[in-house]
């Protein structure tokens, strides 16, 4: 064997040992941390579909790798590889009735904001529209 074949067969094993450190290593790092971050997603979670659907976690299916996201009151199943990011782990893991508890609070609390807010513009009107016949029935 010559110089010149011992070269190019040194250089093609440099070839690929320096495109497994720089492309295939990182990327199998990459997919660990996610296989890691998808097996720590639990109830109470918010994430982010691939989608950019955002939403609490609500049931985790291990059998079935699939997880059911709420949505502002609407119950989506994905696949757990839909999930594209976890935004805000829950800091203790909340029993299904005691988050649906605490969400129905939270959302007739901003309904009776809203129906408040409403209510008065309602009574405006109408005090306007009132206001408006006396002045009518006036003339």
């Amino acid at each position: 064997m010559n110089n010149s074949s011992l070269y190019s067969i040194l250089m093609i094993v440099v070839l690929f040992a320096l495109m497994y450190f720089l492309m295939i290593r990182p990327q199998r790092k990459q997919e660990q941390k996610r296989r890691e971050q998808l097996s720590k997603v639990k109830v109470g979670d918010q994430v982010v579909t691939i989608g950019r659907l955002h939403g609490v976690v609500d049931e985790v299916n291990e059998a079935e790798k699939t997880v059911t996201l709420d949505c502002d009151g609407i119950y989506l199943v994905f696949d757990l590889s839909a999930v594209a990011q976890i935004k805000t782990p829950s800091v203790a893991p909340a029993t299904k009735n005691d988050a649906s508890s605490d969400s129905a609070e939270s959302s007739n609390s901003a309904e009776s904001d809203s129906s408040s807010t409403s209510q008065d513009s309602q009574n405006k009107a109408d005090n306007s529209a009132a206001s408006d016949t006396d002045k009518s029935e006036e003339k």
